[in-house]
């Protein structure tokens, strides 16, 4: 695949970034902890354009724009990135976009994700902890050989109520995730959120399943239920 096409592209790639900028999605974004104006399915295309560039992706990340940021995680070849460079790469990530891109589209793909899982889940840092718990959730849905699913719960348990907002949710989506996919551990992940009641009033948009996880393991699984009937 083709790399960096010429010293001028990165400076013409910005001047795009920032000319596609709108105050209307900048303010939008701002409201989520956002530092950016491009409008996603605007910066997807210009990914789509660009396709893999590795080397490319590794000048837009140096910039320190959210912008540039987030299509080098579009243009990146995920396995190309070593294990402390992907750990820096969080702890430099300054956003909440950047951050779920990063550990969704780059590191969930790394062969590095469940030596990162392991090392990040309790990390000091919030936001770096957060990351190795989007890793569990996903290798509860899709790898749960090996997972102590009691243990994840008696941490959720005992420590999900209080935790920052982002570790806070990925913690549980953790818990709903055991909920839905493993019958077994249903009931007490239920009574678990029930009784800590994390993002009960979460505001939903209509004709979308609230966070709540009582709420979102019973829609889940009845629409399994339904599906498989």
């Amino acid at each position: 695949m083709a790399e960096t096409a010429d010293s001028g592209q990165l400076q013409d790639l910005m001047a795009e970034l920032a000319a596609l900028d709108d105050p209307k999605v900048r303010a939008v974004n701002e409201r989520h902890g956002d530092d950016h104006g491009v409008n996603l399915t605007k910066l997807r295309a210009v990914a789509k354009r660009l396709k893999t560039q590795q080397d490319l992706a590794r000048e837009l990340w140096a910039t320190d724009d959210t912008a540039a940021r987030l299509l080098a995680l579009l243009v990146c070849r995920p396995k190309d990135f070593g294990r402390d460079e992907l750990d820096s790469m969080l702890r430099a990530a300054r956003t909440p976009k950047v951050q779920d891109w990063l550990v969704n589209y780059v590191v969930k793909k790394s062969k590095h994700a469940e030596a990162l899982r392991l090392a990040w889940t309790d990390d000091p840092d919030p936001v770096v902890a957060s990351g190795g718990w989007a890793l569990t959730a996903d290798r509860v849905v899709k790898k749960p050989q090996g997972l102590d699913l009691d243990g994840l719960l008696d941490v959720i348990e005992a420590q999900m109520r209080d935790a920052p907002d982002r570790l806070q949710w990925e913690m549980n989506n953790t818990l709903a995730h055991i909920g839905i996919e493993h019958p077994a551990h249903r009931a007490r992940a239920l009574a678990i959120g029930e009784r800590l009641k994390v993002l009960e009033d979460y505001p939903t948009s209509p004709g979308c399943t609230s966070p709540y996880a009582p709420v979102w393991i019973n829609e889940m699984v009845r629409r399994k239920e339904a599906a498989g009937s």
